[in-house]
C-alpha cells in the first residue's frame, strides 16, 4: 500500500491540517482505516492520537481510493470537534484474551 498527498491544507479556524491523499493497494484489498492511518501516522511524522481519517473512497475497479485526514493541533481539539462515530472508527479494536479449553 503506497500513499500520494495530493493536497495539504491550513484550517486556522479547527486548528487543524487537512489532508487529501491517493492509496495505491495494488493485488490487495481495500484497507482498513486504521491501517492507513498508522501509515500516515509514520508519513507525517505525526503522534497517532492526533490524526483521524474521515473517508476512504475506493474507485470502482481499480486499486486505488481517494482519502481525506486531519491532523490535529491538540488531543483536546480531536475530542472537542470530531464525532463518536469517526473516533470509533480511528480506534484500533481491544484484543480480547483467547479463552482457554479446559479438558
Amino acid at each position: 500500500m503506497e500513499i500520494e498527498i495530493i493536497e495539504e491544507k491550513e484550517n486556522k479556524i479547527f486548528n487543524r491540517k487537512e489532508i487529501k491523499f491517493y492509496i495505491n493497494y495494488e493485488g490487495e484489498p481495500t484497507p482498513k482505516i486504521i491501517d492507513v492511518k498508522n501509515r500516515l501516522v509514520a508519513q507525517l511524522d505525526s503522534q497517532k492520537d492526533l490524526v483521524v481519517v474521515d473517508t476512504i473512497d475506493p474507485y470502482y475497479g481499480e486499486p486505488r481510493a481517494l482519502g481525506y485526514a486531519k491532523v490535529y493541533a491538540t488531543k483536546e481539539d480531536v475530542d472537542y470537534i470530531e464525532t463518536e462515530s469517526v473516533l470509533l472508527k480511528n480506534t484500533e479494536p481491544a484484543e480480547e484474551p483467547e479463552e482457554e479449553e479446559e479438558e
